[in-house]
């Protein structure tokens, strides 16, 4: 146990130091939030916002880091050791979700007590939202981490999947101000549901629905992910 705090906490320490994480994680979203601080409705924001957060983590950062790792044989390395290369990747998983939150309670911070946002309606469901989106995202990167041949298409395969996703779900943009086509399409996106859920319990309107389909894409793509990963 001891072995995988230690882990989880160098994974943490590691995305904290890259420039690029730090930006898309935690500066992008606020700078959006501050772009539609003059919405009178910026509860219809901010949780698309949190879904961004994560799905940039994710989905485009988790999967360049993990098929690095296999790249330069760490993971088979692991092998060899009391820590287990399974240890790694739960570890990168607690790092997202560490990094994800500090940058989802900057921006929930800046938007109720810095621009007058009203504050969550079911504060508890909006964290089961969070961390089932979270994992969500996590899931789908270690799929893309599976399928790429390379840290590089790695990389690229994330940003393919992650820009239009996050940007036709809602998270960007606010599902309401897209044309009619592009939200038909969104419907269709894991994000989308993710967004749904967190704008729910930041309403203090949840169903269950949409933490069902969350929940169904996490076994799943962890099983799929699972199935097809290359240890080297």
């Amino acid at each position: 146990m001891k072995g995988f705090v230690r882990l989880s906490l160098t994974e943490l320490r590691l995305l904290a130091r890259d420039p690029g994480s730090l930006f898309f994680m935690v500066a992008f979203p606020l700078m959006l939030l501050v772009l539609n601080s003059g919405n009178d409705r910026l509860d219809l924001f901010v949780p698309g916002y949190l879904a961004m957060i994560v799905a940039i983590g994710g989905m485009s950062g988790l999967p360049g880091i993990m098929a690095t790792y296999r790249e330069r044989k760490v993971l088979r390395r692991l092998a060899t050791t009391p820590v287990s290369p399974v240890a790694l990747l739960a570890g990168q998983v607690v790092a997202q979700l560490v990094m994800g939150l500090t940058g989802s309670l900057i921006v929930v911070g800046a938007a109720v007590v810095g621009f007058g946002a009203p504050a969550p309606g079911h504060p508890l469901m909006l964290a089961v939202a969070f961390l089932l989106c979270a994992l969500m995202t996590c899931a789908i990167g270690f799929l893309i981490a599976a399928v790429a041949p390379r840290a590089r298409v790695a990389e690229l395969l994330g940003m393919l999947v992650m820009f239009p996703m996050i940007f036709l779900s809602g998270a960007a943009i606010p599902s309401e101000g897209l044309p009619e086509q592009m939200r038909r399409i969104g419907d269709h996106l894991p994000l989308t549901q993710g967004v749904t859920a967190l704008r729910e319990g930041w309403l203090g309107t949840p169903t269950a629905l949409p933490l069902l389909v969350l929940a169904g894409i996490i076994v799943a793509g962890t099983a799929v992910a699972a199935a097809l990963f290359r240890w080297e």
